[in-house]
């Protein structure tokens, strides 16, 4: 997961036998687009048109539906620039600039501690983004932290806040096999997307685009992805991992499960109940089998040990070193002393704050307008980091974009994050009180919303606009309710970063102030949702003495299918078969490594050709979160090939297919 400034093309060359030069670098950066909806996508024509994944725009199909027209069941399709649709909320952005600022943060930073060094780190985010960006509406400035604390640097994009939907499979071309093929391989899955991105109501002008190839990949070719993975938490300390392991993952998961199983009943109520549950279920199901793997990685004795040894190893190099470590200390024991609070806080800070809400939407907004009311009163440097004068944008058009509320499922939402703060908390504690007063869960979720107006885009502008005061003079019960719980939640975060989050910074700079000592540039930083590149190759892989292939054809997918979900296949395919060339790859494997976040990448060719869209992994990337082993994961992508006889014989799609460049 290689920085675009730090990329070992030597290294490439040597294992690859492929020459990545600097040209090449800048025009993949140039078309390599990070969606704000949490996946990564390219540019494949000189007309703005977007290659991502359904399972991308899924949430931008979704809020274009309706009882009438589901287009998560049936696709979507724009035949005509006119009928392209705007996504709620989407925003697109391309890399244009990276500056290392790290020596700015450390000059605001020195010498503090606790809440002061939060404080001091957040103005000086907010200082530099707001001087590199300026007042130009076009760009965006982001400081991200990379290894741990121990590196800031300025990336500015250029962003584009109307972005259109253009195709979207249907759910069971897209997600063809479910669950149950979820994360494994072989795969037979068309989960592709197509966005465009506009400017002034007319299609952006994109001519650093890559080219679209609908070509069968090669055994063996060399591939790169090009993406924004999540996060990872391969440089975690090892009191850390257990904390993980111990603590965060057992607690999501024991929700994610119980909500699954809500979810699944509330979708059964009736058509439209399975309409507007399905986003969310699949989102629920994904996150439950990545984490899952991620317990199971952790549970493995062979990681953890991995794990210990390499610790051992940089602490006993550092301590080789008197230099050395009289900068460094003993980061290590510091952190694990820090898990003893994380752990005292931790159902707190997350009941509370980091997953205050549950996933409503309505009390998202009410957040957003009561704290935003009072942050922007505020000088920049001095408000929470999401609400600095260079964030404010995109929060406020994420805020005032016309979203569909579902009501029963913002009350579900609401719902299930009291029941549950309620049992973390006890029902004795005076914020659980603070919360619920005399009402039950079930009673005051359905009061707050179908109380509250926030649903309207109209409502939730005029208190935007006007500020604090229509704040204060507001009577929708979600506002009022969040004004109310507000100071604990502040109070919460507020302990959270003094206490944990601040300190454990400080510590890990220091190792990552180590690494670089000892291993100079050969370790890349952990994910952040910054564009990274990764090379690989197309490989299949060996497990228990099976040898799996490393691609899949067309005509697996009729074999594959029984008649029943999630092994149904569409009509429209079905009548298609005669006419589609049924040896054409569908799905294919690399060795590449990605991770979240990465959906929608492009896999690249060494051409700069686009070869296909990674939209998976295997079953053994689950543990790529702490580390990668080439031997076994594998990134799984839908191919350019499959994809291309698919538009033309499936959906009909030839204008599309025209402007791929395809013939």
């Amino acid at each position: 997961m290689w920085t675009f400034d730090a990329f070992p093309s030597a290294r490439v060359e040597q294992s690859l036998g492929v020459k990545v030069d600097q040209k090449w670098l800048d025009r993949v950066q140039a078309a390599s687009v990070r969606l704000t909806s949490g996946c990564s996508a390219s540019l494949v024509s000189p007309d703005g048109l977007v290659l991502t994944n359904q399972h991308c725009v899924v949430d931008c199909a979704q809020n274009l539906s309706s009882g009438s027209a589901d287009y998560v069941k049936d696709s979507f399709l724009a035949r005509t620039r006119a009928e392209e649709r705007t996504c709620p909320g989407v925003q697109a952005e391309i890399l244009q600039t990276i500056t290392d600022v790290s020596a700015d943060v450390a000059k605001a930073t020195n010498g503090l501690s606790g809440g002061d060094f939060i404080k001091a780190r957040n103005a000086a985010y907010a200082r530099l983004e707001t001087a590199a960006c300026g007042t130009d509406t076009t760009v965006r400035c982001q400081v991200i932290s990379f290894y741990r604390g121990g590196q800031h640097k300025l990336y500015r994009y250029r962003k584009y806040s109307d972005v259109r939907l253009v195709f979207a499979p249907e759910l069971s071309a897209a997600f063809f096999g479910g669950d149950p093929d979820n994360f494994n391989f072989p795969r037979y899955a068309l989960d592709v997307g197509f966005l465009r991105l506009y400017e002034d109501g007319k299609a952006v002008r994109t001519p650093q685009h890559l080219t679209w190839k609908a070509r069968a990949p090669l055994p063996g070719e060399a591939t790169f992805v090009s993406g924004n993975p999540g996060s990872t938490d391969r440089l975690l300390t090892v009191s850390q991992l257990e904390t993980q392991r111990d603590l965060v993952i057992p607690v999501s998961q024991l929700q994610r499960s119980e909500m699954r199983g809500r979810l699944i009943e509330f979708s059964r109520r009736d058509a439209e109940s399975r309409r507007i549950a399905t986003d969310s279920l699949f989102g629920l199901e994904n996150g439950f089998k990545v984490f899952f793997g991620r317990q199971f990685a952790l549970n493995t004795p062979s990681l953890m040990d991995a794990k210990r040894a390499d610790e051992a190893d940089l602490r006993a190099r550092v301590a080789a070193d008197p230099a050395l470590a009289a900068r460094i200390g003993d980061p290590w024991s510091e952190i694990a002393a820090i898990q003893k609070v994380y752990g005292d806080q931790y159902l707190r800070f997350r009941q509370l704050e980091a997953a205050s809400g549950g996933s409503s939407d309505l009390f998202n907004f009410a957040q957003i307008l009561v704290r935003g009311a009072r942050e922007r009163t505020l000088p920049s440097a001095e408000r929470l980091p999401e609400f600095a004068d260079a964030r404010l944008p995109l929060l406020t058009k994420q805020l005032l974009d016309s979203t569909p509320i579902d009501a029963p499922l913002e009350q579900l939402e609401l719902e299930f994050w009291l029941l549950k703060t309620r049992e973390y908390l006890t029902a004795d504690d005076p914020v659980t009180k603070l919360l619920l007063g005399r009402e039950s869960p079930e009673a005051l979720s359905a009061a707050l919303v179908s109380g509250s107006k926030l649903g309207d885009p109209a409502v939730r502008k005029a208190l935007w606009e006007g500020g604090q005061a229509a704040i204060e003079a507001s009577d929708d019960p979600m506002i009022r309710y969040a004004l109310r719980i507000d100071s604990e939640a502040r109070a919460a975060r507020k302990s959270w970063e003094t206490q944990v989050s601040a300190p454990t910074e400080a510590a890990a700079a220091r190792i990552a102030t180590a690494r670089f000592a000892v291993y100079g540039d050969k370790v890349y930083p952990d994910a952040t949702f910054s564009l990274r590149l990764s090379y690989g190759k197309v490989a299949g892989w060996t497990w228990r003495g099976t040898e799996v292939p490393s691609t899949t054809q067309l005509a697996g997918l009729y074999e594959r299918a029984t008649g029943a979900e999630p092994f149904r296949v569409a009509d429209r395919w079905l009548a298609a078969r005669d006419r589609m060339k049924l040896d054409t790859v569908f799905n294919f494997v690399t060795t590449n490594d990605i991770i979240g976040g990465n959906s929608g990448s492009p896999v690249i060719s060494a051409k700069g050709e686009v070869l296909g869209a990674a939209f998976d992994g295997n079953i053994h990337s689950l543990g790529g979160n702490y580390g990668y082993d080439g031997t076994l994961n594998r990134t799984v992508v839908v191919s350019t090939a499959g994809a291309t006889e698919a538009l033309r014989h499936v959906y009909g799609a030839d204008a599309l297919v025209r402007e791929l460049g395809v013939r």
